[in-house]
């Protein structure tokens, strides 16, 4: 029997993962398979910056890769969450940490999962407090401390996240990926079954053409075959998502201090703008509204801002939205080419990896018949964690702030029926794990634990109905402050051990 041919078309850090992930769900179930990368070597990338979840750095290390070469390899940093300043109202700021303590502390029977953050809410603490992320990134430490001996101890059990360059990392896949085959050249043109509709080869321009079995396309947001080729719709998230436009640039780090451990997402007058820290420089980005600004207004507005002027590297249009079905035929899209959002959260990258983990966990060896279940059991999947994360970005939204146009723009008439909805819930009882629906395999997905820093930091939690909540049990309440007040003591103890975070990068290359 012949083997499996899987093609992914585009490199870059989608198509390097998608190949990587493949290739490993195939070792595990001994499938066998052909795995060939086509990307070209004459596409640009604009490369200002990506940040990661946590899985990220598990897939990292499930897929063998040595953490410590990555981060010196890739010039990337440690992440543990991000910084929103100026969302809530000018001047606030609040801190929203990827670990979660209650892995740590555990629920005790009977109780709601949302007990420790009832109880900060209720007594008008943070719920980033009890974090060790929140400790480290107020530090800007790294994730472990460095012996007399130079052996490195991490101080947390938490999987962080990172900040890199994703042209680097790409590189740095494709020069790890052993046994996935790759050609240079671009897709040109597909031939397709006319009975069921599926490409059985591909015309590339510079190379001979390739049968194909299966195809993952990676194509950004050309759509090059799921989109021109099968016929996937986009659907617009626009009405929800006021942001349209970006432009992307470099800033140098300062020559003294520490490199940022946290995504900055800072409110602008008509957006907001990302800092992202790599080893080399801060990638960042203003991303706005152009009912509101001209390009060169939003320059001039973060140079005014910064104190001094920029260089766009690109002026970029933002359509956030998903295609109404990733998988089509024998054609299934994941990274840009599926979804698209501003970059508040970190989905891409995530949106990717869970993406394909569902695909080669549940799918994968769908044949014939089965295969028309499978698609629409995974596009239903796929669309669920688009929407969710536009839910997601959309709470960011909700906001004090009505000092400009946009700000009063987006109150009025951005804020979707969605995050009414949750608020609504919300303002009933404090948010908790049941409210949302599980994700295929336990897969990460936004829940609980993401959403309530964000709701906390922008004032949208209901102080007195937490104390309600909290007050029913007095020994859980007790329980919840001597494990809260015991938390941020180890934390910060351990956060003081922790090295500072450029000395570790700068370990990593001695």
């Amino acid at each position: 029997m012949s083997k499996t041919q899987y093609c992914i078309i585009g490199g870059g850090t989608a198509g390097w993962l998608s190949a990587l992930i493949l290739q490993e769900a195939a070792r595990r179930s001994a499938l066998d398979i052909d795995i060939t990368v086509i990307e070209s070597s004459t596409i640009p990338t604009i490369g200002v910056g990506e940040g990661t979840t946590a899985v990220f750095r598990g897939l990292l290390l499930q897929l063998g890769f040595d953490e410590f070469e990555f981060l010196r390899e890739t010039g990337a940093t440690i992440k543990y969450g991000i910084k929103h300043q100026d969302w809530r109202r000018l001047g606030h700021s609040y801190f929203g940490p990827i670990d979660d303590p209650l892995k740590m502390v555990g629920t005790p029977p009977g109780v709601t999962s949302s007990w420790l953050n009832q109880y900060c809410v209720g007594a008008g603490r943070a719920v980033s407090e009890p974090h060790l992320f929140s400790q480290l990134m107020r530090r800007n430490r790294a994730p472990f401390a460095i012996r007399a001996n130079k052996t490195r101890l991490p101080v947390g059990p938490f999987h962080h996240a990172y900040h890199f360059d994703q042209a680097k990392v790409g590189a740095y896949f494709k020069q790890k990926a052993k046994g996935i085959g790759l050609i240079d050249a671009l897709v040109v043109g597909a031939e397709t079954d006319p009975d069921s509709g599926d490409i059985v080869s591909l015309k590339l321009d510079g190379a001979q053409d390739i049968a194909v079995d299966f195809i993952i396309d990676c194509t950004g947001f050309k759509r090059a075959l799921i989109g021109d080729v099968m016929g996937a719709r986009w659907v617009s998230f626009d009405d929800k998502l006021p942001v349209n436009r970006a432009i992307p640039f470099w800033l140098e780090h300062p020559e003294t201090g520490e490199i940022p451990t946290y995504t900055l997402a800072r409110a602008m007058k008509a957006g907001w703008m990302w800092q992202i820290p790599t080893q080399d420089r801060l990638g960042c980005g203003y991303v706005y509204s152009d009912k509101f600004l001209s390009p060169k207004q939003a320059q001039a507005e973060v140079e005014a801002v910064l104190g001094h002027s920029i260089i766009p590297r690109a002026d970029i249009p933002i359509d956030a939205g998903r295609l109404d079905r990733a998988w089509i035929g024998n054609c299934l899209s994941t990274g840009l080419a599926q979804s698209f959002f501003e970059p508040l959260e970190a989905t891409s990258i995530h949106g990717t990896i869970v993406q394909m983990m569902m695909f080669t966990q549940f799918h994968m060896r769908a044949k014939g018949a089965d295969r028309a279940t499978h698609q629409a059991t995974y596009n239903n999947n796929v669309a669920r964690q688009a929407d969710d994360f536009c839910t997601f970005i959309n709470m960011h939204y909700v906001s004090e702030r009505d000092d400009t146009d946009f700000w009063r723009y987006v109150r009025t008439n951005c804020i979707s029926k969605e995050v009414r909805q949750l608020l609504k819930v919300w303002s009933d009882h404090l948010p908790r794990n049941d409210d949302f629906a599980p994700f295929p395999g336990g897969l990460a997905h936004v829940e609980d634990q993401l959403y309530y820093p964000v709701l906390d930091g922008l004032g949208l939690l209901d102080r007195a109905l937490a104390k309600q909540e909290i007050g029913q049990n007095p020994k859980l309440r007790i329980h919840a402050r001597k494990t809260t007040e015991k938390l941020v003591k180890e934390y910060k103890r351990v956060a003081a051990m922790a090295c500072g975070h450029r000395s570790f990068l700068e370990s990593l290359r001695e």
